[in-house]
C-alpha cells in the first residue's frame, strides 16, 4: 500500500512541479495570452508523454489492464490536442517562424525536432484509430505504433531540451529524464520487438 502511494505521489509531483515552475517563469512577463497558452500546451504535452508509457506498460498500480489501455487512448487524444494548441498558438503569434519550422528551413535546431515529433505523434494517433481497418497482426501493429511513439518521445525530449522557453531548466531536465526512463521500462516489459508470437 505504501509503495503504491509512493508511486502515485511521485507521478503527480513529476507532472505538477514542471507546470508550477513554468507558471513562475519570468519569460512569461509581457507575453500575449495566446503565446502563454501555446507554451503551457507544450509543457502539458511533455507531461502526457510521461503518462503514455506508464499506462501502455501497465506500470501504474491499482489500474486494471483495461483501465490502463483506456486511459492510454484518452491521453493520446489529449496529446494530439495539446500539440495542436501549441503549434496553433505559435502560428497566431508568429506565422513565419512556424512556416519555416514546418518546411525545415528554420535556423533553430529545436524547430526541426519539434516538427518531427509532431508528425510522428499524429501518425501514432492515426495508426491507433485505424488499427481494426488495417488488419495487421497485433504484434506487428504494436511494433509500428511503438516505433512511431519512440520517434515522438525522442523528438519531443530533444526539442524541449534545446529550447529556452516556458519550462524551468531543472524541472525540464528531470521530466525529460523520467519520460525516457518510463519509455525504456515499458519497452523492456512489453517486448514489442518480438513479432513471432501471437498476442
Amino acid at each position: 500500500m505504501r509503495r503504491n502511494l509512493a508511486i502515485w505521489t511521485g507521478v503527480i509531483l513529476a507532472v505538477a512541479v514542471p507546470i508550477i515552475a513554468a507558471a513562475a517563469s519570468p519569460l512569461l512577463a509581457w507575453r500575449e495570452p495566446v503565446y502563454i497558452a501555446a507554451g503551457f500546451a507544450g509543457v502539458v504535452s511533455m507531461c502526457l508523454l510521461l503518462m503514455q508509457p506508464l499506462l501502455a506498460g501497465r506500470l501504474l498500480p491499482n489500474l486494471s489492464p483495461v483501465t490502463s489501455r483506456n486511459w492510454h487512448r484518452w491521453c493520446g487524444l489529449a496529446l494530439v490536442a495539446t500539440i495542436l494548441i501549441h503549434v496553433g498558438g505559435l502560428w497566431i503569434t508568429s506565422p513565419p517562424d512556424v512556416l519555416d519550422a514546418l518546411l525545415f528551413v528554420s535556423p533553430t535546431p529545436f524547430s526541426a525536432w519539434g516538427v518531427i515529433a509532431m508528425w510522428a505523434a499524429f501518425a501514432v494517433a492515426l495508426l491507433g484509430l485505424l488499427r481494426q481497418r488495417l488488419g495487421l497482426r497485433f504484434r506487428v501493429w504494436r511494433l509500428g505504433h511503438t516505433g512511431l511513439a519512440t520517434v515522438t518521445i525522442i523528438g519531443s525530449v530533444v526539442h524541449a531540451l534545446l529550447i529556452e522557453g516556458t519550462m524551468e531548466i531543472m524541472t525540464k531536465w528531470a521530466l525529460c529524464a523520467l519520460v525516457l526512463l518510463a519509455s525504456a521500462r515499458a519497452l523492456a516489459k512489453l517486448r514489442v520487438w518480438d513479432v513471432r508470437r501471437r498476442a
